[in-house]
C-alpha cells in the first residue's frame, strides 16, 4: 500500500499527451457543456433560495477547480439538484453567511476524507438509502416548483411538504393561466426536443424560446401575470469580489450535521458521477484526488458567493457524448459561462419562472429514479423499510435526518444478520470429521471421550451475538472436565467477544475445568495478545493439562515413536498421546503440533501456530 496522499490531478496527466485533435475535442464539447449547464446553474440557484448569478457563479469557480484538481478526466463540477433541499433549509434558518460556513466546513471534511483514502466511501453507503434519499429529494423540488408552476399568488410557501400542499390546494383560485401555459409548453419541450436534436439540450431550447414568446407577450400583448427572474431578483452580471466568512465554534457546532449531509452527499454524487463516466469511457478514475478536489471548490466557492459543489452526472455526459477528452473541456466549459454572465447576464432577467419550474419539474423526474424505486420493493423487507424510511423522511422531515437515520438502520439490520448467520454449537458425543469437507471426504466419527465437550463458534464473534453466547454457555452442565472451543470460523473478536470469553475461561477455571481454544487465526490471535488476556507460556500449560486429562479420561493409548524420527521432524523427543486420529504434541518451542497417525501407521505432522490455540483435527 503507497504511504503519503494520494493526490495527482489528472490534468497534468492529460496534458503529457496532449494534441491540436485533442483540444478541437475539448474545446467543441466545453462550448456545449457550458450552454447546457448556463439554465440548470439558474435553475438550481433560484431552487436553492439564492441570486440567479449566485448558481451561475458556482458552476464557474466550482466547475474550474474540480477540472483543474480532479482525480476524473471529464467530470463536470457545479450545483446540482440534490443539494437544492438541504441549501434552502440551511438559507432559511441560518441565513447566506450559515450556508458559507456549513459548506467551507463540508469541504474540510471532503478534504480529509481523500487525504485518509476514503475515496470508496461510496460502496459503504447502503443502495436503499441512496435511492430513497434521491427519490425523495426529486418529490421534494417537484413539490417546491408548483407556485412558480401555477403563478399561484402565495406571499410566503410554508416549509414542510404538508403544509406546502395545503396552502397551494388553499390557493387554486389564484392559477395564472399564461404562466401554466409558459411552464407545460417548456416541459413539453424538454421531452420532445431529443427527437429532433441529440446535441442541444431541450432546456435550452425551452428556455430560449419561451423567453421570447413570455417578453412578446408581456410587452407588445399587454399580458400580465408571467412572472420573470427580474421581478424577483436583481442581476449583478460581474465578476464577484472574495469575501471573508466568520468562524465561530457556536456556529460550526450547529451546522456540523447539515455540513456533513453536504459532504457525503457530494461523495456519492461525485463519485458516483466519475463511476458512470469510467463505464463509458473505459478510464479509471482516482476517487481519493477528486474528493480532494471537490473539497477544495467547496472551500473556495462561498469566499465568492457560491453555494456547494459536486460532480454533476447529466453534465459529465453531455461532456463525454460531444467529445470531451481532459479536464480542459471543463474548463472551457467554466469560462463559456464566465463570458455569458459577463456579456449575457442581463439578459437572464427576462427568463419566466414558469419556465425554470418546467425545468426543474423535468430533473426531479429524471432524478427520482421511479423504475429504480420500484424494483427495489420487491428486495428483501429489510432493504425495503431502509428504502422507505429514507424516503419518508427526506420528504416530510429532513434530509440530515434521513441520510442518518437511514444509515443508522441499515447498520442495525446488516449486524442483525450477520448475527443470525452466527451460530454457536455443541458437541457432547461424537464430531462428523466428513461433513468437514476441507480436509476429510470419507465418513469418519471421532468419538468424544466422557468429560470432554466441544463448542464451535460458526461466524463472528462480536456483540451482536453475546447474547447467543450467553445462553449456550448458561445452559451447559458442570460434568464436563474439559472444553474446547473451535474458532477456526471465526473470522474477527470485537471487545464484547473477548470479554465472554474470559468470563467463560474465569468460570471454567473457578469450576475446574480446563478451557482450549481450537483453530484460533492470526487476527483473533492478535486481539487475544493485545488485550493481555493470555500469557505465551500458558499454550504450554493448557496443552499439558489436556494431555493428562485425555490420558486420565478418555480412552486413549499411547504410541511409541522413534527418538530418531522426533528429532528430524520435530526438532525435540517429546511423549505424544492418541486420541482415535488426533494425537496431541507439545513442543518446548510454545507452539502445538497436531501428528496424524494413519491406518498404515505412518505419521504426518502439521504446524499449527497458534499461541493460544491447540488446533484440533482437521
Amino acid at each position: 500500500m503507497k504511504k503519503g496522499i494520494d493526490f495527482r490531478p489528472q490534468i497534468f496527466e492529460a496534458l503529457k499527451h496532449y494534441s491540436k485533435e485533442k483540444f478541437m475535442s475539448d474545446l467543441m464539447s466545453g462550448v456545449i457543456v457550458g450552454i447546457v449547464a448556463l439554465p440548470l446553474a439558474i435553475a438550481f440557484g433560484i431552487a436553492s433560495g439564492v441570486s440567479p448569478e449566485k448558481g451561475i457563479i458556482t458552476a464557474i469557480i466550482g466547475g474550474f477547480i474540480v477540472a483543474l484538481l480532479g482525480g476524473t478526466n471529464v467530470q463536470i463540477g457545479g450545483p446540482t439538484g440534490a443539494f437544492i433541499i438541504i441549501v434552502y433549509g440551511i438559507i432559511q434558518n441560518f441565513g447566506f453567511e450559515g450556508l458559507a460556513i456549513a459548506t467551507v466546513v463540508a469541504g474540510i471534511i471532503l478534504v480529509i476524507m481523500g487525504i485518509l483514502k476514503l475515496g470508496t466511501v461510496i460502496k459503504f453507503i447502503p443502495y436503499p438509502i441512496v435511492v430513497g434519499f434521491t427519490s425523495g429529494i426529486a418529490i421534494t423540488i417537484f413539490t417546491t416548483q408548483m407556485k412558480d408552476l401555477f403563478g399561484l399568488h402565495i406571499d410566503k410557501v410554508p416549509a414542510d411538504f404538508v403544509s406546502k400542499w395545503i396552502c397551494y390546494f388553499q390557493h387554486l383560485n389564484t392559477i395564472n393561466i399564461w404562466s401554466l401555459l409558459v411552464g407545460l409548453a417548456s416541459i413539453l419541450i424538454i421531452v420532445l426536443a431529443p427527437r429532433f436534436s441529440k446535441k442541444i439540450p431541450g432546456s435550452l431550447i425551452a428556455i430560449v424560446l419561451m423567453t421570447t414568446i413570455a417578453y412578446i407577450l408581456r410587452n407588445f400583448c399587454n399580458v400580465s401575470g408571467i412572472e420573470t427572474i427580474g421581478d424577483r431578483f436583481t442581476i449583478n452580471a460581474s465578476l464577484p469580489t472574495p469575501e471573508p466568512i466568520k468562524f465561530n465554534m457556536e456556529s460550526i457546532n450547529l451546522l456540523l450535521p447539515s455540513a456533513f449531509t453536504i459532504a457525503l452527499l457530494g461523495a456519492i454524487e461525485s463519485l458516483l458521477s466519475a463511476t458512470v463516466a469510467d463505464g463509458v469511457t473505459g478510464d479509471k478514475h482516482n476517487s481519493n484526488t477528486e474528493l480532494i478536489a471537490q473539497g477544495a471548490a467547496n472551500i473556495i466557492v462561498p469566499i465568492f458567493g457560491g453555494i456547494p459543489v459536486t460532480g454533476a452526472i447529466a453534465r459529465t455526459m453531455t461532456n463525454i457524448n460531444n467529445g470531451g477528452k481532459t479536464p480542459i473541456s471543463g474548463i472551457i466549459h467554466a469560462f463559456v459561462l464566465l463570458l455569458i454572465l459577463l456579456f449575457l447576464g442581463p439578459l437572464t432577467k427576462h427568463i419566466p419562472m414558469s419556465c425554470l419550474a418546467g425545468v426543474l419539474i423535468i430533473v426531479s423526474y429524471n432524478m427520482s429514479g421511479w423504475r429504480t424505486f420500484r424494483s427495489l420493493m420487491k428486495n428483501p423487507k429489510s432493504d425495503v423499510s431502509v428504502l422507505l424510511i429514507t424516503f419518508f423522511l427526506t420528504v416530510i422531515f429532513d434530509l440530515t435526518i434521513a441520510i442518518e437515520v437511514g444509515l443508522l438502520i441499515a447498520m442495525l439490520l446488516f449486524m442483525k444478520r450477520v448475527a443470525e448467520t452466527t451460530h454457536v454449537s455443541v458437541v457432547k458425543d461424537s464430531i462428523d470429521l466428513s461433513n468437514e469437507s476441507e480436509i476429510h471426504h470419507d465418513k469418519e466419527v471421532l468419538t468424544l471421550p466422557e468429560g470432554v465437550e466441544v463448542y464451535e463458534i460458526d461466524g463472528p464473534f462480536f456483540f451482536g451475538v453475546a447474547s447467543k453466547f450467553d445462553d449456550v454457555m448458561h445452559s451447559i452442565g458442570k460434568q464436563a472436565k474439559l472444553r474446547i472451543i473451535r474458532m477456526r470460523k471465526v473470522p474477527f473478536m470485537d471487545s464484547t467477544g473477548l470479554h465472554n470469553l474470559e468470563n467463560l475461561y474465569r468460570m471454567s477455571k473457578d469450576e475446574g475445568i480446563t478451557l482450549i481454544l481450537s483453530g484460533v487465526n492470526k487476527s483473533v490471535r492478535d486481539v487475544l495478545i493485545n488485550r493481555n488476556s493470555i500469557k505465551k507460556s500458558e499454550p504450554r500449560t493448557f496443552a499439558a493439562t489436556s494431555m493428562k486429562l485425555f490420558q486420565k479420561h478418555g480412552n486413549c493409548r499411547a504410541h511409541k515413536l522413534r527418538q530418531t524420527w522426533i528429532k528430524k521432524t520435530v526438532g525435540t523427543f517429546v511423549p505424544t498421546v492418541s486420541f482415535n486420529s488426533l494425537t496431541l504434541i507439545q513442543q518446548r518451542n510454545s507452539y502445538t503440533y497436531s501428528v496424524v497417525h494413519t491406518l498404515d501407521n505412518r505419521f504426518t505432522l502439521y504446524p499449527f501456530r497458534m499461541l493460544f490455540a491447540i488446533q484440533d483435527y482437521p
